[in-house]
């Protein structure tokens, strides 16, 4: 009897792994995809502000003094 329940337990505990598999890799699917996404973004909004997003426009000079 004890051998039926040894085998179940593996059988459970195998198909408890092969669904966490899945899941692992179903969530590196969708990191790829987010990232992706994002890293178009990214480009796409440097490439309308020539890369200078951010940046203050002037002449202004910035000047430092030492004691």
């Amino acid at each position: 009897m004890g051998a039926v329940v040894s085998c179940i337990r593996s059988l459970c505990q195998t198909i408890g792994s092969v669904l966490m598999a899945i899941i692992n890799g179903i969530a590196s699917v969708l990191q790829a995809i987010i990232s992706g996404i994002a890293s178009f973004f990214m480009i796409i909004i440097s490439c309308l502000t020539c890369g200078k997003a951010g940046r203050r426009r002037g002449g202004g000079t910035h000047t430092t003094s030492r004691v």
